[in-house]
């Protein structure tokens, strides 16, 4: 996959209406109404912005081929016509997460964590995407991006409350939960 910069502006424009904004762990975000998301050079971000974040997609650091090819077949893409809420969620880890080897997350990711495997019991229902942002200089390490149909609420949900529960996220410092619906253009002021 190539590189993708994304911008997430909290403001009083844009796609998504931001139905709950609210702090796991860590420090706040200030309020904002609605949020826009700028993929590459589309545009500029909203001139009053209560918050930017910065991320840029890239390779997949803790798949083995196995869990590739078992995300490929099942992932859906984001922006489908049905998936009408959404959720962003930044999230920074410890000093300590990021002073342990590669091979040594992956273990807590996944062998311990399982946090893969169970992310693949949510798909295709809950489209998702990951975008790095530590080493932009930016306060969060990732912003996690999931699009789901209403239909799926309940399910992401369980799949969030799952994966809080896990050895990995014992070394989250910093995580606000955003919760997103789309709207149609004439809704969107």
């Amino acid at each position: 996959m190539k590189p993708l910069r994304v911008l997430f502006a909290g403001a009083t424009t844009g796609q998504w209406r931001i139905d709950r904004l609210e702090v796991v762990v860590g420090d706040p975000l200030p309020p904002a109404a609605r949020l826009a998301v700028l993929e590459g050079h589309e545009g500029s971000p909203p001139v009053r912005a209560s918050w930017i974040l910065h991320g840029v997609t890239s390779n997949e650091r803790y798949v083995n081929r196995a869990d590739r090819a078992a995300l490929t077949e099942r992932q859906h893409g984001l922006g489908r016509a049905e998936a009408s809420c959404a959720a962003l969620i930044p999230i920074r880890k410890s000093e300590a997460w990021w002073e342990l080897t590669q091979d040594e997350r992956r273990e807590i990711f996944e062998e311990r964590s399982r946090h893969i495997a169970t992310g693949l019991e949510y798909l295709p229902a809950v489209a998702r995407r990951l975008h790095h942002s530590r080493d932009l200089g930016e306060p969060f390490d990732f912003l996690t991006w999931f699009e789901y149909a209403p239909d799926h609420a309940r399910a992401f949900e369980e799949l969030v409350v799952r994966l809080r529960h896990t050895a990995e996220w014992t070394y989250v410092e910093r995580e606000v939960d955003i919760r997103l619906v789309r709207e149609t253009s004439a809704e969107n002021p």
